[in-house]
């Protein structure tokens, strides 16, 4: 399954303006009008959104990125405004255009296409732009690094899926509105956002609002967005979600990223760097354990999908935790730059579990990961769903975890010189630093919590102090049931007080780790 066409294109500059008079407050634009609108919707059969010509579903990469905007027509510019927009073409991967609206001192206003805002490395082609085209979606901007420059930190474009930044991040994984039978065996569904309003902010504003309609053929959905750009940006949701039919897999918050390699796997053959991935792993933080369980995300050999039972969750997210340069030495890609993502549910969401879904990939241009929770109950058209939480878009610290975190796995063969002597065997390290773990002495006697699942075993395990690393390591070796997965559990502790997250972990049978061992 492939997702990156999508949303994979995230630099491609674009801008437009309106020549709006001067900003003011914005006329009363209520929720309940998008909600309505949804309801509507879901009440009547779907309707595919009108495509594009089919010249333009048909250009190149290089041909799409020469559709450009003026950057000098940025919506808004004229007022100095701290929020500006630009707005993107269809063509290419955006096969559909959605309709925009702007909310302003004198009302709602749907915002008119204008090929004249466009610039065309071919006049060829310009020429075959109809009128009418529309937009296949927007960015916005944003004095992050100087008062005087606009930095793109946000962009809706592409079925129901959304990019955000903080101020030291450069573009990485993406989030949607809504996910459908993620890494079924039916096939996914992908909602998309028909229609936003923009409600245009005071010049001096640090927030800003953007209303989305979703639509599919199984249901429709009310979006309400409150968004903070900043060092960590922030966007508040509010999502309503109006089934048409029962749905099987419904994903809130979905989080959808790229893992190709990294230290917990295998290098392909060839690849020079040390790692290449957007997020390393999952956390969750499960309301009612009050257990942190992390999990370092793999690119399998086949699909896998891992379901994590929660009871008013409070909190779960896709990281990128190795953020040092010699993680990755990719001087092109920069992945240590890339952001971490943190879903905090307001209110009780209920009883419900937290999906990861890992797709194989043979490089790196494939949105291979998708992380989200879904309710337990059953989803059907006589009861919405409603769910509120705020997504943080920043480093790894944006969890506010405070106990010791897993900042390394390391995995290798069980049956040669430092690893072991156990034929079939993997050896495995964990690194923890951290939390309470910053206050022990180097001295401390630390012993950790190791189980694994089925018939799998722990033949040894071991903590020792890295003065190294200033981390706490945990060595395991362990011996899975021949062709079965190897699917362990551990943390550590002083005596019986518990000092990290659980770092949970699944090595298939068919991985590259001992490719080479027999």
């Amino acid at each position: 399954m492939r997702i990156v066409h999508l949303f994979c294109i995230s630099c491609i500059a674009l801008a437009i303006s309106l020549g709006a008079p001067a900003a003011v407050p914005a006329a009363a634009f209520e929720f309940q009008t998008v909600i309505d609108k949804a309801k509507v919707l879901a009440a009547n059969p779907y309707q595919e959104p009108a495509p594009i010509p089919k010249f333009m579903k048909e250009l190149t990469y290089s041909e799409y990125q020469d559709i450009r905007f003026d950057p000098e027509k940025n919506l808004w510019k004229e007022a100095q405004s701290r929020f500006q927009v630009m707005l993107m073409s269809p063509g290419l991967f955006y096969g559909n255009a959605v309709a925009i609206n702007i909310v302003d001192g004198s009302g709602t206003h749907t915002l008119p296409y204008r090929r004249s805002y466009f610039t065309f490395t071919d006049p060829e082609l310009e020429k075959r732009i109809p009128d009418d085209l529309g937009y296949a979606g927007f960015k916005l901007t944003y004095p992050l690094q100087k008062k005087d420059e606009q930095n793109q930190f946000m962009v809706f474009a592409g079925a129901s899926y959304f990019r955000a930044v903080g101020r030291d991040n450069s573009f990485g994984l993406s989030f949607r509105g809504a996910a459908l039978n993620t890494g079924l065996p039916t096939g996914e569904e992908f909602p998309s956002f028909v229609e936003f309003w923009l409600v245009r902010p005071a010049p001096d504003a640090k927030t800003m609002t953007v209303y989305g309609l979703l639509d599919s053929k199984s249901m429709s959905g009310a979006y309400s967005f409150t968004i903070t750009p900043g060092s960590t940006t922030t966007a508040d949701v509010k999502a309503i979600i109006f089934p048409r039919t029962e749905l099987e897999l419904l994903g809130m918050a979905p989080l959808t990223s790229m893992f190709y390699f990294g230290e917990n796997t295998g290098r392909p053959v060839g690849e020079w760097r040390r790692q290449v991935h957007d997020s390393d792993g999952l956390l969750i933080d499960n309301g009612a354990t009050g257990e942190w369980l992390w999990r370092p995300i793999v690119n399998p050999k086949k699909l896998q999908m891992d379901y994590f039972q929660t009871e008013n969750v409070r909190g779960f997210g896709l990281l990128q935790r190795n953020v040092d340069f010699h993680d990755y030495l990719d001087n092109e890609a920069h992945y240590q730059k890339r952001p971490s993502a943190w879903v905090v549910p307001k209110g009780d969401w209920g009883s419900g579990k937290v999906v990861l879904v890992e797709l194989p990939s043979p490089d790196e241009t494939n949105d291979n990961i998708v992380a989200f929770w879904t309710p337990s109950a059953k989803v059907t058209p006589d009861k919405p769903v409603t769910l509120e939480y705020a997504l943080k878009v920043g480093d790894y610290s944006i969890t506010g975890e405070k106990m010791g975190s897993a900042i390394n796995t390391l995995v290798g063969d069980g049956s040669r010189i430092g690893g072991g002597s156990s034929a079939g065997a993997y050896r495995i390290i964990v690194d923890f630093a951290g939390g309470p773990l910053a206050k022990l002495s180097p001295e401390t006697r630390l012993n950790a919590s190791v189980t694994a699942q089925g018939d799998s075993e722990i033949l040894d395990q071991y903590v020792e102090y890295v003065p190294a690393l200033h981390c706490w390591r945990l060595s395991i070796l362990a011996k899975p049931v021949e062709n079965s997965p190897l699917l362990l559990r551990a943390f550590l502790l002083k005596g019986k007080e518990t000092l990290t997250e659980t770092w949970t972990y699944r090595l298939d049978y068919d991985n590259d780790i001992r490719v080479n061992a027999d």
